[in-house]
Parts: C-alpha cells; sequence; structure tokens
C-alpha cells in the first residue's frame, strides 16, 4: 500500500465507469496515454491485469470487476469524510431536482428556504437524468417517479392531484367531462397521469390526439396560461398559476380527479448524517404539510 499512488487508483476507476481510457483522461485532465501508464502501473504492483484491452474501448476482467467494488466504496468514505471535517461542509447542499418541480414549487420558495437557514448554500441542477450517488455530484435528488436505485432513504412527497387546468375564458365553455372532447387538449409526454387515464376514470372515452405536446410540465403549464387549450397538471406544480387566476380548475367538483404520488426526495444513507440534508428534508416536508422524516 505504501507503494500504490492514489492517482492509479483514480485513472482505474475513472476508466473501468467511463469504459475508455480517453473519456477517464478528459475527465481527470490528463492523457489518455497517462491514464494507460497509470493503470499499468497499477496492474504490475498488484500483480494482476485488470482490464481487457481492445482498439477503442476496455472493459474490465473478473479482477477488475472486483477491485472495482472495493475502490468505489473507498472513495465513497473518503469523500464522506473529507466533508464531515471540510469547512464548509456544514453550510452546503447540493441538490438535483425534476426540472418542473425545481421550476414551478421549489424556486419560489428558496428565498423563504435560504432566510430560514442563514448561511445555508444550495447548488441546485435540475434535469431528467436520476442520479445515482456514484461520483458524489449530489447530496440528495426530489426525483419525479420511484427512484431507480437501491440502498436510498426515500421520503414520498405526498398525494398530488391531477386535473384539467386552463385559462378562465376557456373555462367558460367547459361543464362537464364530456365538453372537453370538444377542446384542445395539452398533452405532457412524459406525466404518469395522461388524458387517457383521466377520461377512464370519468367513464369517457379519449380523442384522438390533437393540439401541443410539451415533454416538460411547466411548459404545459405556459401553454395553458397563454391560452393554447387544457392542461392535465397537478396542481402543486400549478399553485402560483392557480392562485392568481391565470388557470382555473373548470371541472372541480364535477368530474372525478386523479391522485398519485409522483415525487420522491431520495438520498444516500451516509449523507443523513450531514445537516444540510436533515435541515432541507424537515423544511421541504413542512412545507408540503407532510410529517417530518426520522432520520
Amino acid at each position: 500500500m505504501r507503494r500504490l499512488p492514489l492517482s492509479a487508483l483514480q485513472a482505474f476507476e475513472a476508466a473501468a465507469r467511463t469504459g475508455s481510457f480517453r473519456a477517464a483522461g478528459e475527465e481527470l485532465g490528463i492523457s489518455p496515454s497517462a491514464i494507460s501508464h497509470a493503470v499499468r502501473k497499477l496492474e504490475i504492483l498488484i500483480g494482476a491485469a485488470l482490464f481487457e484491452r481492445q482498439s477503442r474501448a476496455v472493459h474490465l476482467n473478473v479482477a477488475g470487476e472486483a477491485l472495482l467494488r472495493h475502490v468505489t466504496a473507498g472513495f465513497d468514505e473518503l469523500r464522506q469524510g473529507i466533508e464531515t471535517v471540510g469547512a464548509r461542509s456544514g453550510n452546503l447542499l447540493r441538490l438535483h431536482c425534476a426540472p418542473s418541480m425545481a421550476a414551478q414549487w421549489l424556486l419560489p420558495r428558496l428565498r423563504d428556504l435560504l432566510a430560514a437557514q442563514p448561511g445555508l448554500e444550495v447548488r441546485l441542477a435540475a434535469g431528467v437524468d436520476y442520479p445515482r450517488f456514484e461520483h458524489d455530484a449530489f447530496d440528495a435528488d426530489i426525483c419525479y417517479g420511484p427512484p431507480r436505485q437501491e440502498g436510498l432513504i426515500t421520503v414520498p412527497l405526498g398525494e398530488e392531484t391531477v386535473t384539467p387546468l386552463c385559462a378562465p375564458e376557456i373555462a367558460a365553455r367547459i361543464a362537464t367531462p364530456r365538453d372537453l372532447l370538444e377542446q384542445t387538449l395539452i398533452e405532457s409526454d412524459n406525466k404518469r397521469v395522461r388524458w387517457a387515464g383521466w377520461f377512464a376514470a370519468n367513464g369517457l372515452s379519449p380523442p384522438g390526439p390533437r393540439g401541443a405536446r410539451f415533454d416538460r410540465s411547466f411548459m404545459a403549464i405556459a401553454a395553458a396560461v397563454d391560452g393554447l387549450g387544457v392542461a392535465l397538471e397537478s396542481t402543486r406544480l400549478a399553485e402560483r398559476e392557480i392562485a392568481d387566476g391565470r388557470l382555473v380548475r373548470p371541472l372541480a367538483g364535477r368530474a372525478s380527479d386523479i391522485g398519485y404520488v409522483g415525487h420522491y426526495l431520495v438520498f444516500p444513507r451516509v449523507a443523513k448524517a450531514r445537516r444540510p440534508i436533515r435541515l432541507f428534508a424537515h423544511w421541504l416536508t413542512r412545507e408540503l404539510g407532510l410529517p417530518e422524516p426520522a432520520l
């Protein structure tokens, strides 16, 4: 171990994860040949080949796969230890969030969170990919749909109500669920609750596709505000537009809405020891009127 350089282990981990000496070099800021030399040095020091080398890619062999599991766990422990004693570790929250939840719900409340927790620093990224917490880029994620990685602490963020929403001038023409068959329906392609499900819940067959389609709820909500049609969206995500009258629920009390748990707060078990995670989890559940999680 005294002769084993940390840089060689870093090169090995990056090459194993990316499957390429070139990609690993770009990530670490060194040349592909430097990655190759570092990996070769590691193989010589431990006395075992770790990769099956091909012309443009490398693949772990059985020994490499075994070593990678331990190296990954070791790097995770190192990061956790450095964060624990780091000067800013008590204040920094690196958060990933589903795009529409970030834009429609979280950002409007961020000022209140920072005011309630002086000194807390938030780095927020919004994307459709599910972070797997393997590379320590994020502390927590508010994901849409159940998390895809096992071994995480998962906090369901309560039931959301999905209902037709539209501008007031359009609502005047809608008195029953059947009236929606004559309206332009805005479709959100990535929603777990779609128009077909809503019409089925109200005893109707859905009309054929027509109208605008979007892959994010925040765009569908904006389109409904602009009068492009009727959107089927969560009242949580559209709460500001409903509160200020830009959107209304034309069938409130006259149709069956759909309730479902759409979003989850997730983070690795080791992260629950960090103060920013605990603060955020408790603040988030309070804002949503949910029981505080036992962390």
